[in-house]
């Protein structure tokens, strides 16, 4: 099969697509002919070699952590999926003709497969958080970094449980945020002044998806530091916010992405590309400028 791997760890120019053996399932995993995978920041940092202490991997990489395609093959405890079904998850070595997933869930009807690999991921980490604040309907959401591709779900699942959402962005991508049901504003230096000029009481909560803003000015914002919530800000743990980069339901997460997708109150704005542009592609997303989704088609 065809794939993109990296020998050395080092800038985008190390992706080079080339020829790999199939993935084969664990017990509780399955094999998909991928159709789309996403481009996440992870992947970047994997591609640096930032999770890794040699100075090279021990062998070829391939990047990627969720895909949507069509089941090849499934492990021996998998039970109830058959080969032949189109489902979008998480997994493995996804940039790839065929990936490995150890959490999916059927691709909804009508959906194509480069918006369900663009919903995989985001929407894990969007549920995760979300669950993590607790946010009754009608509590005030402030997501700090909301155009992105992780932001741009964040706003929609929070809006479809009913929060009220003030998202930052640049003024390039206020309009957007007004489409996806959110309250734009500014982000950087005053930013907690234009947010009190909407909310005088401030948030019930704070999703912190960038990690650009001090911790200390959306702490501010809230009743108690662990009112803030991020995903990135991992310089900021010992401020009393919660930092998460795992550990969620995230078949449950799956599942509620899925169904925002079918009742089409999930949308992600996608530019694709081929495998042999994944470099173009990480190239553009570590800009920190990338509206929604890149998205690389086998």
């Amino acid at each position: 099969m065809r794939a993109v791997r990296l020998r050395r760890y080092g800038g985008p120019e190390v992706l080079r697509v080339e020829d790999a053996d199939p993935p084969l399932p664990g017990p509780q995993e399955i094999v998909i002919k991928v159709e789309a995978a996403s481009v996440n920041p992870y992947d970047g940092k994997v591609r640096q070699g930032r999770f890794d202490a040699g100075p090279d991997p021990a062998g070829p990489v391939v990047p990627g952590v969720d895909a949507a395609g069509v089941i090849e093959s499934v492990g021996a405890a998998v039970r109830g999926w058959q080969p032949g079904t189109a489902v979008f998850g998480l997994g493995r070595g996804t940039y790839a003709e065929r990936a490995v997933l150890h959490a999916w869930q059927v691709r909804p009807e009508r959906i194509d497969p480069a918006t369900a690999a663009a919903a995989a991921t985001t929407g894990e980490a969007a549920v995760r958080v979300l669950d993590l604040l607790g946010l009754r309907p009608g509590g005030r959401l402030l997501i700090d970094g909301g155009a992105g591709g992780v932001g741009t779900v964040a706003v929609q699942l929070a809006r479809r449980r009913g929060l009220r959402v003030l998202a930052t962005a640049s003024e390039a991508n206020h309009d957007h945020l007004r489409e996806l049901g959110a309250t734009p504003v500014r982000y950087g230096p005053g930013l907690a002044d234009r947010v009190r000029e909407v909310w005088p009481d401030g948030p019930d909560g704070v999703f912190d998806v960038a990690g650009r803003s001090a911790a200390a000015d959306l702490i501010g914002l809230v009743p108690a530091p662990d009112r803030v919530v991020s995903i990135a800000n991992w310089e900021a743990a010992d401020t009393g916010i919660r930092l998460t980069g795992g550990g969620g339901d995230a078949v449950a997460a799956l599942t509620e992405t899925a169904a925002a997708l079918a009742a089409g109150e999930l949308r992600i704005p996608v530019r694709t590309f081929p495998l042999e542009a994944a470099g173009e592609a990480h190239r553009l997303i570590e800009t920190g400028h990338a509206r929604g989704k890149l998205v690389l088609l086998p």
